[in-house]
């Protein structure tokens, strides 16, 4: 037979296995054959470290044309290097690179099939629910309906009110260089009071209520899953989207109206403010002509934009939370995405309902 034979005796474990392995290596740049016979017929004892080292050896000689060979094994020395030598390698090609085109119709199928078709059906599955059991009662949990009323409407009364005030006093304050200018000094009624009614008030409440009510549904919801709650719920019959987020659309349809309230009569008496302090407007003259601009129409619009604003933040914070993966990790990631996605979604709905109403 042409080649080396190198014999093994005593053991190849983890405290050998790294001599062996250079003695070998400096071996095999000293020989002139191109095969090697490891003889393990002395060989005693073998671990899993002795077992990888003659696999990476054998690598290592095979990628310089040298044939290795192990013969004379003993049985359990066999049957350590069965237990623990690796299979074969399988070579992972990397994938190919869509097209532009190709990759922009898989991104765009995944997004409506994804989440649009998804948002759909919850959507469907929520307002069914919530349809039928406003004649069921039984169906309902006690006193989930307050409970939530008052994390979602009252909680927030405080910085709704605070916020439109500054606000309706900045935009009163803005505008009043300008008209004063052209000695139109009253308009500054006409310019607080719409503004406010009609898109400030029910929006910015809405955004408000996007980023604090909306991250907690998300984060409430995605902890339960992640903590598999949800299952449980399923476990005992209950639909998780019946016991838990009915509720909270509930309850933000009904407190959202009241907040819009609050928040026009903060922004207009901000704006009013504005007009004493810097256009000497008295309360009795803002008071009259706004009187004269107010319509029903602005109070009815700002009633659907509320249920709108409300189904969609709701919807939205649901459908994240739903989504969530990876734990911890993930419950921070829907509430951020829910937030961003919610206070889109409101911004679209006000430019679509100011188109049909306006």
């Amino acid at each position: 037979m042409e080649g080396s034979v190198m014999s093994l005796s005593g053991e190849l474990t983890v405290g050998e296995a790294a001599e062996f392995t250079r003695k070998v290596m400096k071996f095999s740049r000293e020989m002139e054959q191109k095969k090697l016979v490891f003889d393990l017929s002395s060989l005693t004892h073998i671990d899993s470290a002795g077992v990888m080292a003659l696999y990476y050896l054998r690598k290592k000689l095979g990628e310089k044309q040298i044939v290795t060979d192990l013969e004379g094994a003993s049985s359990s020395v066999t049957d350590k290097i069965r237990l623990f030598y690796p299979g074969e390698e399988v070579e992972i090609h990397p994938l190919r690179r869509p097209a532009f085109f190709e990759d922009l119709g898989a991104q765009t199928h995944h997004f409506f099939s994804s989440y649009v078709l998804g948002f759909i059906l919850l959507a469907s599955n929520i307002f069914y629910w919530g349809i039928t059991d406003v004649f069921n009662r039984r169906a309902r949990r006690k006193g989930e309906f307050i409970n939530q009323s008052v994390l979602i409407g009252a909680n927030a009364v405080f910085i709704v009110v605070f916020l439109t005030f500054v606000i309706g006093y900045v935009l009163a304050l803005h505008s009043a260089g300008q008209l004063r200018a052209f000695g139109a000094n009253i308009f500054v009624v006409d310019v607080v009071v719409f503004s406010i009614m009609s898109q400030m008030g029910p929006l910015i409440t809405a955004i408000l209520v996007a980023g604090r009510s909306g991250s907690a549904i998300a984060a409430e919801i995605a902890t339960m899953k992640v903590t598999a709650e949800l299952d449980a719920l399923k476990t005992m019959g209950l639909n998780p989207n019946r016991f838990v987020i009915v509720p909270k659309l509930y309850a933000c349809m009904l407190t959202m109206p009241f907040l819009i309230v609050f928040a026009n009569v903060a922004g207009i008496l901000g704006g009013g403010l504005a007009a004493y302090v810097y256009l000497d407007i008295t309360p009795e003259i803002f008071i009259n002509r706004m009187a004269d601009i107010m319509q029903n129409k602005d109070l009815l619009t700002a009633l659907v934009k509320s249920q709108v604003y409300a189904a969609l933040i709701v919807l939205t914070g649901s459908f994240y939370g739903l989504r969530v993966e990876k734990g911890a990790e993930g419950v921070g990631k829907v509430t951020t995405v829910a937030v961003v996605v919610s206070i889109t979604l409101v911004i679209l709905a006000d430019s679509i309902l100011g188109v049909i109403f306006y």
